[in-house]
């Protein structure tokens, strides 16, 4: 069997559908003796009679018909791989981020006015569960995250830094003995975040005087004075809290991650560059 051409599947549609050459090229807007010529080439290349020729037009023969459910389920394919090339181009769509609740909620959503003013039809939805949302699972297109990627279907770029400090209350600072400073801990579920770990080595079996499991309560915890905390500059700048000292050692990386399946998907492709010239931007704040 001779390699059929796809398009050819539209000169048979048309003419099954209008039944004479002349309607059925004027639809396809080309010449009656090209339509001809397509439907010859496709019943030469399936070796199957397709049309019977009679000199009031065409009807379709017992093959035909049972070919035309098929052709007409690739024309379907055909508009549905079009309109989404369409929509890809025209940068129509959701493109899902996942990453922190402290970068989406003082990085990102702050500035997300000003790309949906370039982009209105691009949609960002963001995922602050970064404990759920993987992107080897599909969960998300693309993230930020403070972690490096070691394995998985993903390209990744650094794109800046998130700096940490101790922080406490203007009032904790006044009656503070340093000492003997009442630590504000992660839950034992966060001993992996470099910020537990670095209060774990300063309390030296000690307990601290509370453990939670957000940024938000520990800047609250620290707003009232209970004691002091490792927070992210970023958030801690935006309150009445003091730094006490720069905690370098504590500073987290900022990696781009995307699905490697998407990196040329151009509305992905613009919400990553939208996301890596934030960082970048706005280091300053970060550090």
């Amino acid at each position: 069997m001779k390699e059929m051409i796809w398009d050819d599947t539209k000169a048979f549609l048309a003419l099954a559908r209008f039944g004479t050459l002349t309607v059925a090229a004027k639809s396809l807007d080309m010449g009656i003796a090209t339509l001809s010529r397509k439907i010859e080439r496709l019943e030469h290349s399936l070796q199957t009679p397709l049309f019977l020729r009679f000199q009031t037009g065409y009807q379709l023969t017992d093959e035909g018909k049972n070919l035309l459910n098929k052709a007409e389920a690739m024309e379907a394919a055909a508009f549905a791989f079009t309109k989404s090339a369409k929509k890809e181009s025209q940068l129509i769509g959701r493109v899902k981020v996942a990453t922190a609740e402290n970068l989406a909620t003082h990085l990102i959503l702050p500035a997300l006015g000003r790309f949906q003013q370039t982009y209105p039809n691009l949609h960002i939805d963001i995922v602050t569960d970064i404990h759920t949302a993987n992107l080897h699972r599909r969960d998300a297109d693309l993230a930020l995250r403070m972690v490096r990627p070691t394995n998985g279907n993903v390209s990744f770029q650094h794109v800046g830094t998130l700096g940490y400090g101790l922080y406490c209350s203007t009032h904790y600072q006044k009656e503070r003995d340093d000492a003997n400073d009442n630590f504000i801990q992660w839950g034992e579920h966060y001993e992996h975040l470099p910020a537990a770990q670095w209060i774990a080595n300063q309390l030296a079996g000690k307990e601290p005087i509370i453990t939670t499991t957000s940024v938000a309560t520990q800047v609250s915890a620290c707003l009232a004075g209970i004691g002091v905390a490792v927070l992210p500059h970023l958030v801690a700048r935006h309150t009445e809290l003091v730094c006490l000292i720069d905690t370098p050692e504590v500073n987290q990386e900022i990696y781009l991650v995307i699905q490697t399946d998407l990196t040329q998907s151009k509305r992905t492709r613009a919400v990553a560059d939208f996301l890596s010239e934030l960082v970048k931007t706005h280091q300053d704040r970060l550090n």
